[in-house]
């Protein structure tokens, strides 16, 4: 062999070692979302503490037949067995008062990333998105709370698609969503700050992509105890009896917009209510009075 085809081999070898060490990096522009994450609360910070209040669908794109759902809705209904152990789906569990750990499956052989795994403290959810390319299954598979997930980099945001969702909620407050909904998930770190934007998408109950954004600063000293939980009856009711209020019949939707002076109309949601023109429609809407606080009269001393 000549001294130029000797120089040849090395040099297609020493590129090719040279293309497999770069595709085993991430990109520069790549941002590991890997790490331990405890959430903010810098926004919505009384809907994800405490949960959204009964009747208040301000923001939320919904159509008649979520709003039907919804007025349905009776808070008792986590009490029954069946939904005290009921997890978030994965496009809703982001916004959960939870702390979150993200790590990554590595293959030995390559050092290619096979998928991200996540954790939430809140019901000890987990959450599973591809990177290796595999194809989805088919529609008919089964549907779970965490859907199944593919992940791909758009420069350094990671971007999640989610399908074979289970049907769950929008809300602590009776907001359905339909199992043939789909997410997309956007994560992107700055530095200490992970930010993810969650947009879910149901030709069910939605007019439009609902969008919502929710912040986690890294903790690296942070430990999340187990989430263990076993449904117990606990309350006594007569078997088969299920909350519920009939079409109509809800006394507490009301509450929300007089506790707040929010017009009733406004309160019932709707794609309008998500952008800032609708102001303008809420000076013409009527107020429903507060009503008015009673003082106790003083009790004289003994």
């Amino acid at each position: 062999m000549t001294y130029f085809g000797r120089f040849r081999i090395v040099a297609c070898l020493s590129l090719s070692l040279l293309a497999a060490t770069m595709l085993s990096r991430a990109l520069p522009a790549q941002e590991d979302p890997s790490g331990e994450w405890s959430p903010r609360f810098d926004e919505d910070q009384r809907e994800r503490l405490a949960g959204a209040e009964i009747g208040d669908y301000l923001g939320l794109p919904i159509n008649d037949a979520a709003r039907l759902r919804a007025d349905s809705w009776d808070a008792t209904l986590v009490e029954l067995p069946e939904n005290q152990c009921r997890a978030h789906g994965s496009d809703y569990g982001w916004r959960g008062p939870s702390n979150l750990s993200i790590w990554k499956e590595v293959d030995k052989a390559t050092q290619a990333v096979i998928a991200y795994h996540t954790h939430l403290s809140a019901y000890g959810a987990e959450q599973t998105i591809w990177m290796d390319g595999r194809p989805r299954p088919p529609d008919y598979a089964r549907h779970t709370w965490a859907g199944f997930s593919t992940g791909r980099w758009d420069g350094d945001t990671l971007v999640i698609t989610t399908t074979h969702l289970k049907e769950n909620w929008l809300g602590l407050n009776g907001v359905p969503r339909s199992d043939v909904a789909t997410a997309s998930v956007h994560l992107m770190r700055h530095g200490n700050i992970l930010t993810v934007a969650a947009i879910t998408y149901d030709p069910v109950y939605l007019t439009e992509p609902l969008i919502r954004t929710i912040d986690f600063v890294y903790n690296p000293q942070q430990q999340m105890a187990p989430w263990p939980c076993e449904s117990v009856d606990e309350v006594d009711r007569p078997a088969g009896v299920v909350p519920h209020h009939l079409p109509g019949t809800n006394p507490f939707l009301e509450e929300f917009g007089i506790r707040y002076g929010i017009p009733f109309e406004a309160t019932r949601g709707g794609a309008e209510t998500m952008y800032p023109e609708y102001r303008l429609k809420l000076k013409n809407m009527k107020i429903m009075p507060r009503p008015q606080k009673t003082i106790a009269p003083l009790l004289p001393p003994r």
